[in-house]
């Protein structure tokens, strides 16, 4: 008789915690495609060479934090070999990952993400609309820092919210330039010393665009390089589920109780805007199958010039073509391509009403349909 042995379940996420440690280290302990989002503001390694100050002679509170601090560039590239391929293994096959970076290390990021096999989708300038002045005057300003989206493999169906960006941008398609202030005011962390709790705390309105584009309420977000928590702000604010990896006991505390404050919005405010190619496909077929329109019944075009009959394989016939919806509507205007839907109409009680009408309330039935 042979034992039955049980099979070991996969270890429980994290989730909504912040994580202590190295973050190659966490990240590999971690169950492997699980998360469905990246978003990484790794070390800048800025190579300071001594204290900046103002034309004051106020000194600037710049990085100089031993965490970005690398003995040379080769130290950097393995380091971020390392994070990079952590990461990518715990990607589920459809994910993505962000990553913020300044002139001084985004370029050496950018190769080491396609070596790692990722496949870049956009690069992204956030420029700010307040920088930091160049004090010493031998430089431009530096005014912007550039992110860099990228799916984990080439052909993974990402998530993209299309329509729910360019209702950010007031209707408009979102370009790859966002112009967004720094944190300042109230956003700025203080630590109890009165300081900046963090020299590089990204805006919340950043993240905020980054995560209602790219994820989906209920999506899992990781942030391996946590610091003070924006991420897991917006995340959390957002319906999103977020993992923070921080090995700085300071910001984990800044972090923590940050997020203690933070309520997530209700659920019909986390709604966003879809694009119409993801709503549920309706045949045209359909509407004649179920009655909505009868064979024969007659179509006109919304501009009034042109008419077709509906056949029973819901198909049109008009003059001197046959075909779908949008064929017959093509060929009559002449046009290279036709949007059938919008362009046909059918009568009812003397009244024009568009096809796309009966489309509509299919799908309103579709998402009715329990799960």
């Amino acid at each position: 008789m042979k034992t039955m042995t049980k099979a070991k379940s996969a270890p429980a996420l994290p989730l909504n915690t912040i994580l202590s440690g190295d973050c190659i280290e966490v990240m590999q302990s971690l169950p492997e495609a699980s998360v469905d989002l990246i978003f990484a503001d790794p070390p800048y390694n800025l190579q300071l060479k001594g204290d900046l100050h103002r034309p004051d002679n106020s000194q600037v509170d710049a990085v100089d934090d031993a965490w970005d601090q690398f003995s040379s560039f080769a130290a950097y590239d393995r380091f971020t070999q390392d994070w990079l391929k952590a990461a990518r293994r715990l990607l589920k096959p459809n994910g993505a990952i962000w990553v913020i970076g300044s002139y001084h290390n985004i370029f050496r990021v950018g190769a080491a993400l396609q070596d790692a096999g990722f496949w870049i989708l956009n690069d992204v300038v956030w420029r700010k609309s307040n920088p930091m002045p160049n004090f010493r005057g031998k430089r431009l300003t530096n005014a912007h820092e550039t992110m860099i989206w990228a799916s984990k493999q080439e052909g993974g169906k990402y998530t993209f919210n299309y329509e729910a960006l360019k209702s950010l941008n007031e209707g408009i398609q979102m370009r790859s330039d966002w112009v967004l202030p720094i944190c300042t005011g109230h956003e700025r962390l203080k630590n109890e010393a009165g300081d900046k709790a963090h020299p590089t705390q990204k805006p919340e309105s950043l993240l905020h665009r980054v995560l209602v584009g790219s994820t989906n309420p209920g999506d899992v977000v990781l942030d391996p390089f946590f610091g003070t928590g924006t991420t897991g702000a917006v995340a959390k604010m957002l319906g999103r589920d977020f993992i923070g990896i921080e090995r700085e006991a300071a910001y984990r505390e800044v972090a923590e109780k940050r997020l203690k404050a933070i309520r997530k919005f209700d659920r019909e405010a986390l709604e966003v805007s879809t694009s119409k190619r993801a709503e549920p496909r309706v045949p045209f077929g359909q509407l004649v199958e179920r009655g909505m329109l009868r064979p024969g019944e007659e179509l006109y075009s919304m501009n009034k010039r042109h008419k077709a009959k509906v056949r029973a394989d819901g198909t049109l016939i008009g003059e001197d073509i046959k075909g779908s919806i949008h064929q017959v509507g093509a060929h009559l205007e002449g046009a290279p391509s036709c949007n059938g839907w919008t362009y046909w109409c059918f009568k009812r009680d003397g009244k024009k009403i568009p096809i796309d009408l009966l489309r509509q309330q299919i799908r309103a039935e579709m998402a009715d349909r329990p799960n």
